[in-house]
């Protein structure tokens, strides 16, 4: 499945790249296990993306969880959150 991932805020800063497309595993299939496939990548893809490190994902431009399925030409949203005022 190949998917386009965005990349905002610190976390652009941190991965140094602002987008990218990429043909998943085959048993990537939620949200869930792509942020945990991204961690593979190790450095600050682990550190950044760490179980308790405050980030938010969205799938299409809805806000997503672990749980949320992934098809084919998914734009997702990798991003701190955001405060507002």
């Amino acid at each position: 499945m190949n998917v386009r991932l965005l990349y905002f805020a610190r976390l652009r800063e941190a991965f140094g790249i602002q987008a990218e497309e990429v043909a998943l595993p085959e048993e990537i299939r939620d949200v869930g296990a792509l942020s945990r496939w991204l961690q593979g990548r190790g450095g600050a893809w682990r550190a950044e993306l760490a179980p308790g490190r405050a980030y938010r994902v969205a799938v299409d431009q809805e806000m997503a969880g672990a749980s949320t399925r992934l098809h084919e030409g998914a734009e997702v949203a990798v991003f701190p959150p955001v405060t507002g005022g």
